[in-house]
């Protein structure tokens, strides 16, 4: 069974491959109002203090900055179960 873990998500970058010179080719997303999302813990490559790393459609990768703070994700996360330490 997913888990899933709650996130207030902001702009956001996606990943659509490499060029050829090995550079991501990477498209840059404003958004007009930060979006409240459920996302499936599966999803998640790595979280920084800016970015939580996530998979998307078509093998592409998506940099989405959130709002919530770091030390409550890795909290939350730690309490579930969802984290080793």
């Amino acid at each position: 069974m997913s888990k899933f873990i709650k996130l207030t998500t902001g702009n956001y970058l996606i990943v659509h491959g490499f060029d050829a010179s090995n550079k991501e080719i990477v498209e840059e997303v404003t958004v007009p109002q930060k979006m409240v999302k459920i996302v499936a813990i599966e999803r998640i490559q790595s979280i920084s203090e800016k970015y939580i790393l996530v998979t998307g459609p078509h093998g592409r990768l998506m940099y989405w900055e959130y709002e919530e703070n770091f030390e409550d994700l890795e909290k939350q996360l730690l309490n579930n179960e969802l984290l080793i330490a």
